[in-house]
């Protein structure tokens, strides 16, 4: 594996510093991550920049090559950007709520006016409009702002699945001609996938034909290759190139569909924690792969380590 060489901003230098001081070397891509797979971390696509959440929050702007700590605003647990926004980052907190950075997370501001307390699970912004944020609260509920994380209001209770409420463990807003108005959101929890129209009208199953229909007439067509059963999902992401191109992080592996979460395939056997696709190339994908980020060009079918693009 190559060498990879850390970069920073003079101005974030006391981040920098702090974090290596609890072995940041360790959780940086290309290295095994010193915590177990299970724990939380977050990847996204800023336009071409990557960020990585893991003990601390990174910035690289050339694949991965080199990386630069930037200002954090807590612990963060989940990320969401938007295609049509650069710069703009929502980070979903540990404590504190939802923060919003307009500069690609050189600074940042407390968006969480009306939310509960709460670990935020998982972000999302509305693939249609940059302003519309959702949340998932642990213990609560679906959140939703539609002024960028200045107010909150309840959108929807958590997932109904295996008889009980469900944690939203990953959230992804995918624009599908099914979708009431075309747009779905998807929630990736401790059990299976659920999804539901942006009406918020009622939590389902994702499944083949017209979701519409089905979804007025209650009747749940069972899919033909679903995700594994009984395993948490830890990350979702949609293609903003192509909505109907998915991909989700299991601990059995990083799956891929191509048809909007009717059939899955396996990408790669590894337990992935993290995933994340470019905004416009569906096939360029990054993800977290037993404790190490990888990078995919072909949508899952080859993988390179961080330093070898």
């Amino acid at each position: 594996m190559k060498s990879i060489e850390i970069g920073c901003r003079p101005n974030r230098r006391k981040v920098l510093t702090a974090a290596l001081s609890i072995g940041v070397a360790s959780m940086l891509p290309g290295f095994a991550l010193a915590a177990s797979d299970g724990d939380p971390a977050a990847l996204a696509f800023d336009g071409d920049t990557i960020l990585l959440a893991r003990g601390g929050l990174f910035v690289s702007d050339d694949d991965g090559r080199t990386w630069t700590a930037a200002e954090t605003p807590g612990n963060v647990l989940s990320l969401a950007t938007h295609r049509d926004r650069p710069g703009r980052v929502v980070a979903g907190l540990a404590v504190g709520g939802v923060s919003t950075s307009e500069d690609g997370g050189a600074s940042w501001r407390v968006s969480d006016a009306g939310l509960p307390d709460g670990e935020i699970n998982a972000v999302a912004i509305a693939s249609r409009n940059s302003d519309m944020i959702y949340a998932s609260v642990r213990g609560d509920g679906l959140w939703k702002s539609e002024d960028a994380g200045a107010t909150w209001s309840l959108a929807m209770d958590r997932p109904w699945l295996d008889d009980a409420e469900r944690e939203p463990l990953a959230l992804a807003s995918v624009e599908l001609e099914t979708g009431m108005g075309g747009i779905w959101i998807y929630a990736g929890t401790e059990v299976g996938l659920a999804r539901v129209p942006d009406c918020f009208c009622r939590w389902q199953d994702v499944q083949p034909g017209n979701a519409m229909d089905a979804l007025v007439a209650g009747e749940a067509p069972p899919s033909e290759a679903p995700l594994p059963g009984g395993q948490p999902i830890l990350s979702l992401a949609s293609a903003p190139s192509a909505p109907e191109v998915m991909y989700a992080a299991l601990r059995s592996g990083l799956w891929a569909s191509q048809d909007g979460g009717v059939i899955w395939q396996k990408r790669a056997s590894k337990a992935a924690t993290a995933v994340a696709v470019h905004p416009r190339d569906e096939t360029y994908i990054a993800a977290l792969l037993g404790g190490i980020l990888k990078f995919s060009r072909d949508g899952g079918a080859t993988w390179i380590e961080t330093g070898e693009l």
